[in-house]
């Protein structure tokens, strides 16, 4: 599906799902190239410029990590967002009304950096999620019962999953950036630097904020494990109580069990409540000093 729009002398172009048909309208229309379009058609690793004599080619990617791929002309700009394997993609809504509040003064290069702007400001939700969802997880790890760790573990490493995923496309941005602001394509200049300038240090910031969320997430598993060790250990202590106390019982009732014909207390009218009294003393004692020192 192709969407046109033209705001002053520039023709925005923004192309969902295209078909074969689709890219093959706007090569021949804007002369954009099949080495340009060979990358259009298949999902970048991370974002990306190429500059070329009438156009550049620029790839970015949303909060969300939909793929954005841009090609940025004289006087006209071309967007192609694709739905994902989960039916998700980009949603141009507030990046289209920021452009139209410019009016005639929207060029090709002020709509690459409205949307950029746009999408570096997506980072920001997506790592306000990730970061509640952390802490939700920490919440469980020192405050649930113990149980589910297994999925408290999974948890972690998605989260750290997608944040890797997301620092892969954020920090290679930083070059696109650099790139822009050095004025390497032509038709970004004026006031689109001032926002390409602006965008930079919010994904500075965004940056630095993926880099914090990857060390708590770090901490979070540190922490985990230690509680989990801390949880065993005491398991392991109060097995070793239970087993001395009964093992203390178990002694004296081995003994007086054991099948010898010249054993004092086998004639004795009091030895049979005395073993059992024995016992439970025995067994009285050790809880009583297992108990002391916080064993059960």
């Amino acid at each position: 599906m192709i969407i046109q729009q033209q705001h002053g002398e520039t023709t925005w172009i923004d192309v969902v799902d295209p078909t074969a048909d689709d890219l093959a309208t706007l090569d021949g229309n804007y002369g954009l190239g099949d080495r340009t379009f060979d990358e259009g058609h298949r999902r970048a690793a991370r974002p990306t410029m190429q500059r070329h004599a009438d156009h550049a080619y620029v790839v970015a990617f949303s909060g969300d990590l939909a793929e954005i791929d841009m090609y940025v002309g004289p006087d006209w700009f071309v967007t192609i967002r694709r739905h994902d394997e989960e039916e998700h993609e980009w949603d141009p809504t507030v990046a289209r009304m920021r452009i139209e509040r410019l009016g005639d003064t929207a060029n090709s290069g002020m709509m690459l950096a409205t949307i950029i702007e746009e999408l570096v400001d997506g980072y920001f939700d997506s790592t306000d999620a990730l970061e509640e969802h952390l802490e939700s997880i920490e919440d469980r790890i020192f405050g649930g019962p113990f149980q589910a760790e297994r999925q408290v573990q999974a948890d972690l490493f998605a989260v750290r999953r997608r944040l890797l995923e997301l620092r892969r496309a954020v920090v290679p941005l930083r070059e696109v950036l650099s790139a822009l602001l050095r004025k390497e394509v032509h038709w970004v200049d004026g006031e689109a630097l001032v926002v390409i300038r602006d965008t930079f240090d919010k994904l500075l910031r965004a940056v630095d904020i993926v880099d914090e969320l990857r060390e708590l997430v770090g901490n979070a598993v540190e922490a985990h494990l230690a509680v989990i060790s801390n949880q065993m250990n005491l398991v392991m202590k109060q097995l070793t109580a239970w087993g001395s106390i009964v093992f203390g019982a178990t002694l004296i009732a081995g003994i007086y069990g054991m099948n010898f014909a010249h054993m004092p207390e086998l004639d004795w009218r009091l030895g049979y409540p005395f073993a059992l009294g024995l016992m439970t003393v025995m067994s009285f004692v050790l809880y009583r000093v297992f108990k002391r020192r916080d064993w059960l």
